[in-house]
């Protein structure tokens, strides 16, 4: 028997290399312009201003990323002509997964893991990226279904309404987003620390990975 009956991921940033998504999205409609942006100044100004916008109110997740790439631009100097900053939302069904992805879902799904999704995203743009990974989730949660973005607790608290008693784990990158909620409601964590931060808490996830393959080795034992 698995160690655990169900395993919900995070998507973006845990299985999908959002930043190298975002960071290409940009590099090509720049270019297209003839404007050339600095990728690692796109990054840090898309992580400032992405949690303000998701915070401000509920809106689709095609308006957060529009009106984040505004944000971004016009902080870097990029003059977009109305409407241009949907080349954001146009790309994210093209962001590709981590190397790793695929193959980690695989052997999880085969140990015996029921596999979940929860995302702070919409239902289309989700539905373009589950082509890429290659395994079929049981369900899957998202920000447009429940109304609110992780960190508040609504995916959370939705997929326990499906799970039930089931021993869950949640799976996720992001600290701010997905492991300390989590942690807040009880729920069990693997943390997918790939760029080696240092917890935003003393609480810490019960486990911690640098990989998902890493993860996988682990998690996919039989006990």
């Amino acid at each position: 028997m698995s160690r655990f009956d169900v395993l919900t991921f995070d998507c973006y940033g845990t299985l999908i290399d959002w930043e190298r998504g975002i960071g290409e999205a940009f590099d090509a409609a720049a270019r297209a312009e003839e404007v050339w942006l600095d990728r690692q100044a796109v990054l840090a100004a898309y992580h400032d201003i992405e949690p303000g916008v998701q915070a401000e109110r509920y809106r689709p997740y095609r308006e957060v990323l529009a009106l984040t790439a505004r944000a971004v631009a016009d902080r870097l100097g990029w003059k977009l002509a109305p409407g241009r900053e949907a080349f954001l939302p146009e790309s994210l069904p093209s962001w590709p997964p981590f190397p790793d992805t695929r193959e980690a879902l695989r052997r999880l799904q085969e140990a015996g893991h029921r596999l979940a999704i929860l995302s702070n995203v919409d239902d289309d743009l989700l539905a373009g990226t589950r082509r890429h990974l290659g395994v079929e989730f049981e369900f899957v949660v998202t920000a447009q279904q429940v109304g609110s973005y992780k960190p508040q607790p609504a995916h959370f608290t939705t997929a326990r309404s499906r799970i039930p008693d089931r021993r869950w784990l949640h799976v996720a990158q992001s600290y701010f987003h997905d492991i300390r909620p989590a942690r807040a409601l009880g729920i069990s964590t693997a943390w997918i620390n790939r760029k080696s931060e240092k917890p935003l808490d003393t609480d810490g996830p019960d486990y911690e990975f640098r990989t998902l393959a890493e993860a996988a080795d682990v998690l996919a034992e039989r006990g």
